[in-house]
């Protein structure tokens, strides 16, 4: 499809789940639109995943609109390919007007709608839903420039092999983190963790796996309207646990056990040392209490609703640290894998949406400014609304304000003007 100069009553920036879930509804009620997408459908599961990547939630969550899951394993966990098969499958089953390797660089506000600036040219939309995700930039801390080993964030982490022979450190014990280090620490690798404060759950209790819990209690489906400060909530960091060889529990406490090297958080490098905080035995037990708070609620629920279950086996802790801060000299490690999250990058958009923290004002994805959308967002709407297993209802819900939209004002995608105040820099 040519690009430069082209105009549509809606234009889709991402080609992801959350992208084709959009497509798939607009196509649904016959809403002319094209969907952008910078590399491939679902580009960033194929690019930006390790080689042993899995995802954390049951494949029954996988649904989106018009293609649930229908592989013969529900309760298992696709690995990064079969993520990306599932997403070629749902193009193919109803043939989104995709167009790759096309990158927007820039949005403006036109008369009568937007103008999209890409790498290929200019088009134009009565209408705009952003699709691009949360994870545009890696983090990594400017102490990373004092490294005389190498390093890299986990995006651009694939597999051991990879990586110069040698003990390897690990910042960061969110989800990548705790997968990354165990990644390589059943490689044979000698690993060092950097622990911080994020949570982690148990995989199974009770007779189910924990998030069929969440799910039945309604955690999936609570919108942040709902919570006091939505603003915390979002920058919440996602508990830790896997979905590899079938879905299992992190236990950092054995992997100390078995010869990981945990530590503390990475505070600084000076002199060709790493300096880790004494808040090690503290974040451990964060973690612990967490989980232990989520199987609280889930005996809550299965005693309130009688529900029958076996009983719950609670965890003991099996190692504990000993206090102290700790260090580690640099020629102790060959490589530096930074596991330390991502931040959003909206700065190509010109359209004046955003709070004073930069995130996108909006109400379920609906902005102030008519016409531009946001999805696929962490906490969009729901805890759901980031995972594959809720954004298409957030998909619906846009689809709905776009036709409505699109019944209220002359037929868009024709003649538009720049206003030059809203061009920005």
């Amino acid at each position: 499809m040519r690009v430069d100069g082209s105009a549509h009553p809606v234009v889709v920036i991402g080609g992801g789940q959350a992208g084709l879930s959009m497509s798939h509804c607009l196509t649904r009620l016959g809403v002319g639109h094209v969907v952008l997408e910078r590399g491939r459908v679902g580009e960033s599961w194929r690019s930006r995943r390790w080689d042993s990547f899995c995802l954390v939630t049951p494949n029954w969550q996988c649904d989106l609109p018009g293609h649930p899951y229908a592989g013969g394993d529900p309760d298992g966990f696709m690995v990064r390919e079969e993520i990306v098969a599932y997403l070629e499958g749902y193009a193919a089953s109803f043939a989104p007007p995709v167009v790759e390797h096309v990158t927007a660089t820039r949005l403006t506000a036109v008369e009568g709608g937007f103008a999209v600036t890409t790498d290929r040219g200019v088009l134009t939309a009565g209408q705009v839903v952003v699709a691009t995700g949360p994870y545009q930039t890696p983090v990594v801390p400017r102490m990373a420039e004092r490294l005389t080993v190498p390093s890299l964030h986990s995006d651009a982490y694939r597999a051991p092999d990879g990586l110069p022979d040698g003990p390897v450190l690990v910042v960061g014990s969110g989800q990548s983190g705790c997968q990354i280090a165990e990644d390589l620490f059943l490689a044979g690798r000698t690993v060092h963790l950097a622990v911080g404060t994020a949570p982690r759950v148990a995989r199974r209790y009770r007779g189910r796996d924990v998030v069929e819990w969440l799910d039945l209690m309604g955690h999936y489906d609570r919108p942040i309207t709902e919570f006091d400060d939505p603003e915390a909530v979002r920058a919440r960091a996602n508990h830790y646990v896997t979905g590899r060889d079938g879905g299992r529990d992190i236990d950092l406490r054995a992997f100390a056990l078995q010869g990981m090297r945990l530590h503390g958080r990475l505070t600084g490098i000076t002199g060709g040392r790493l300096h880790f905080a004494d808040d090690l035995a503290a974040n451990l037990d964060h973690a612990d209490a967490v989980s232990e708070g989520v199987q609280d609620s889930v005996d809550a629920y299965i005693a309130s609703n009688g529900i029958s279950a076996p009983a719950g086996e609670r965890y003991v802790p099996v190692w504990r640290p000993p206090a102290g801060t700790s260090t580690v000299r640099e020629e102790e490690i060959a490589a530096v894998v930074w596991c330390t999250g991502f931040r959003r990058d909206h700065s190509w958009i010109r359209v004046p949406v955003f709070d004073g923290t930069g995130y996108p004002a909006h109400t379920r994805g609906v902005t102030r400014w008519p016409g531009l959308y946001f999805l696929g967002l962490p906490w969009l709407h729901t805890w759901g609304s980031g995972r594959i297993v809720g954004v298409g209802r957030d998909a619906e819900h846009l689809a709905g304000h776009v036709s409505a939209h699109l019944a209220g004002q002359a037929p868009a995608a024709s003649g538009y003007h720049v206003h030059p105040e809203l061009l920005g820099t």
